[in-house]
Order: C-alpha cells, then structure tokens, then sequence
C-alpha cells in the first residue's frame, strides 16, 4: 500500500473511535434511606388518593344508608300498608327467625349505593375527570 492511502486509512480509524459512543456512566444507587422509601411509596402507589377516595366512599356510604333507612323505607311503609317498619319483619319458620326485612333494607340501600356511584362515574367521565 502506498504511504498516503495508509495516512488516509489511519486517520480514518481515528475519526471511527472518536465518533463511536462512549459509554454511559453508571446510574448512582438507588438512595436508601427509610423516609425516602416511605415517599418513593407513597407517590408510586398514590396512597393519598387512595385514602381520600376510601374515606369518601365510607361517608358516602353512611349518607345513602341513612337516606334508605329514614326517608326511602318510610314512604315504602306508606305506599305499601303492614310494611310500617320494614326492617323489623321477620318470617319465623319452627324456632329459626329470619330477618328478611333487614335483608330487604340492605338490598335496597345496596342498590341504591350502586347506582349513586354509577351516576357519579357517568358525570365524571362527562366532565373528564378521570
């Protein structure tokens, strides 16, 4: 080979290493510490809004339950004569009582709670709350 195309060649090698990527430093080690664990899980897993939403559907809940048991549950016992307090019927079947009536409350508080939080999806989504 004559010199100069070995010149070229060389300074070719050379131009090759200089563009090829060095490579990335190490990432640093996670920090350790227990507070900073703690924050990491509380920001991944969103624990705060967990916890509101928790909180908020026990009350809601409770809300609803009152709705069904004093305002829902009277005017069925209106609308519908010998059921005054339905809650307290009961069907006796030998020595076994059977609390059907709070049965029936629960099933209608259940219900309704369902379609409480069905109509507040639909809203929020209409909103685009997400």
């Amino acid at each position: 080979m004559p010199k100069d195309e070995e010149e070229i060649l060389q300074v070719l090698k050379e131009i090759k290493t200089l563009l090829e990527p060095k490579p990335a430093p190490p990432s640093p080690p996670p920090q350790k510490g227990l507070w900073k664990e703690f924050m990491d899980f509380l920001s991944k897993y969103k624990v705060m809004g967990l916890a509101v939403a928790f909180i908020m559907g026990v009350y809601l809940g409770a809300l609803v339950q009152s709705l069904v048991k004093n305002l829902i549950m009277p005017i069925i016992g209106l609308a519908i004569p010998g059921l005054g307090d339905l809650a307290t019927y009961t069907i006796t079947v030998g020595s076994q009582n059977f609390g059907v009536g709070d049965f029936l409350v629960a099933l209608i508080t259940f219900i309704i709670v369902a379609f409480v939080i069905f109509l507040l999806v639909k809203i929020t989504k209409k909103w685009g709350i997400e």
